[in-house]
């Protein structure tokens, strides 16, 4: 077996209206069809790690958590663990959205057990239902690199936030040279699509989690790009040796 080489971004080829719809709906069904097993598969695939990985939001973001009467979307929010961590943080509103009913479903059901109150909006990140500058802080959990057209997706985040307002962006990413990023490419190629297919009786969901990764722009190349779609102080800091990182950038005016 032959070692994969580091992640290397792919340029997508440019799709007709027609073409994104159905891209758009082909991915929300998919992530539908393992809803049911979305939040074990996540816990096990990435042997907890991702518990730390939300809790390492919310402490980046505890400056404005700290506000009273904060307002804060959570986008591709799916079955809603990064909203509940968030929440639990703040005494401000946090506001769930994601473009896959089942999973917004589950999230529902997470958030009336937890006793918190937080609403849930089925909605497109590319067209959010929003007046501008209406959040104080958006935040996306493994969601952008789903989303058809990033560029568009930043646009959209810049208009909802008020100026001074954050965004947070946590995303898979290319882990670094040595043993943790050989060890990781080894299991993210060949081993996670057949144990994410067994575990949901679904195969195809997470060969596209691997693909959709590896198309992924890297962190310097998606740090311009947030620069460019109008953010300043844009940051990026690696977790567990370059798995995923965390993007950061204000809304200066």
């Amino acid at each position: 077996m032959s070692i994969p080489p580091p992640f290397q971004a792919t340029p997508c080829p440019a799709r007709t209206p027609e073409e994104q719809k159905y891209d758009s709906d082909r991915i929300s069904k998919m992530f539908g069809s393992i809803a049911h097993r979305y939040d074990l598969l996540n816990h096990l695939l990435s042997f907890g790690v991702d518990f730390y990985w939300r809790r390492k939001v919310a402490q980046e973001l505890r400056k404005i958590l700290t506000q009273p009467h904060c307002k804060i979307l959570d986008l591709c929010a799916g079955t809603g663990d990064l909203s509940l961590t968030l929440k639990r943080k703040t005494t401000g509103n946090v506001l769930a959205v994601d473009f896959c009913h089942p999973m917004l479903r589950i999230a529902r059901k997470k958030f009336l057990q937890a006793s918190l109150a937080i609403p849930v909006i089925e909605a497109d990140a590319l067209e959010l239902p929003f007046t501008s500058k209406r959040f104080d802080m958006v935040t996306l959990a493994f969601g952008l690199r789903n989303l058809l057209n990033h560029k568009l997706a930043l646009s959209e985040i810049r208009r909802v936030l008020r100026p001074g307002g954050r965004v947070a962006i946590l995303e898979f990413s290319q882990p670094q040279k040595g043993l943790v990023g050989l060890i990781f490419r080894l299991y993210f190629r060949y081993l996670l699509p057949q144990l994410g297919g067994l575990i949901s009786g679904v195969h195809g969901p997470y060969q596209y989690l691997h693909d959709s990764v590896s198309r992924f722009p890297s962190r310097e190349s998606l740090s311009q790009t947030i620069r460019e779609c109008g953010f300043t102080s844009v940051t990026h800091q690696d977790l567990t040796g370059g798995i995923a990182a965390l993007y950061c950038g204000d809304r200066a005016t």
